[in-house]
């Protein structure tokens, strides 16, 4: 038996933007767009197929959700420590080179960890933290 990560779930507030980011600045491929009564839900991955795909969604739009807690976690959003991803990358500077070209919001450049990674940090369009690490 295998066992493989097959979606992650991030919010994107807006979804024009979110597309932006992910297939014209990352490079990453569009799986699926779907509306469905004025939301989108758009999956995005790795050009080239591999199973694994980010699925980019509307915030807090689940039924069973309370109108506190759909303002808790716009707030959470907002600030930036709602959702987060690493990726993985054998060219660290020359990704880096490109999303900083982006305008990406940049958090950290390309450093040293001390735990033995070499990575930099950046923001999405929806506040999102997405680490970089570089595959050796």
């Amino acid at each position: 038996m295998n066992i493989d990560i097959h979606y992650a779930f991030l919010p994107q507030t807006d979804p024009d933007a979110a597309l932006a980011f992910y297939r014209d600045t990352l490079g990453f491929e569009v799986r699926n767009d779907v509306g469905y009564d004025g939301m989108r839900w758009i999956t995005v991955g790795p050009p080239g197929g591999s199973g694994t795909a980010v699925v980019l969604h509307p915030p807090a739009v689940d039924p069973g959700i309370t109108d506190d807690e759909r303002r808790t976690v716009l707030e959470l959003i907002a600030k930036g420590s709602y959702g987060a991803l690493t990726l993985a990358t054998d060219d660290l500077d020359g990704l880096f080179e490109k999303l900083q070209a982006g305008d990406a919001d940049v958090v950290q450049e390309p450093a040293e960890q001390f735990y033995g990674v070499r990575d930099c940090a950046f923001r999405d369009p929806t506040g999102n933290l997405i680490r970089i690490n570089e595959v050796r």
